[in-house]
């Protein structure tokens, strides 16, 4: 594992994420509930292990529960509102940050393709290596 460090945050600065190492997944989904939290055709985001994220800040969550059954806590920023992670069971040890956080030269491309069967009929997300799931 590298050292290396990725930082991540809200708009206005108020919430720091620091990330150490390599990421478990950078991915895209194209599910309604992802759709919706991003306020795009689709989310991309990294997860990390929790034991390589440092946060800073005041933030504030808001726990969903979804047709599974399963419930996903997601931490925003009180000031500018930026979604700033979001930890989802069953992969609660886990922190799922959106890509547009880190700050330039992160260097994270998307390896995995989630609900492609709800992608709007415009996206194409393509590139070497990337798994694509329905």
């Amino acid at each position: 594992m590298t050292d290396r460090i990725r930082n991540a945050s809200c708009r206005c600065g108020q919430v720091r994420i620091a990330c150490t190492g390599e990421p478990i997944r950078v991915s895209v989904c194209h599910c309604r509930e992802c759709k919706a939290r991003s306020g795009s055709a689709f989310a991309a985001q990294v997860r990390f292990p929790a034991e390589q994220v440092r946060t800073e800040g005041e933030p504030k969550m808001w726990q969903y529960t979804g047709e599974s059954g399963n419930t996903a806590d997601f931490f925003f920023c009180a000031i500018c509102g930026s979604g700033v992670w979001y930890r989802a069971r069953p992969y609660h040890d886990a922190y799922a940050i959106p890509l547009g956080n880190f700050e330039p030269g992160h260097g994270f491309v998307p390896d995995y393709s989630a609900y492609e069967d709800r992608k709007e009929p415009w996206v194409s997300i393509a590139g070497e290596g990337i798994e694509h799931y329905d």
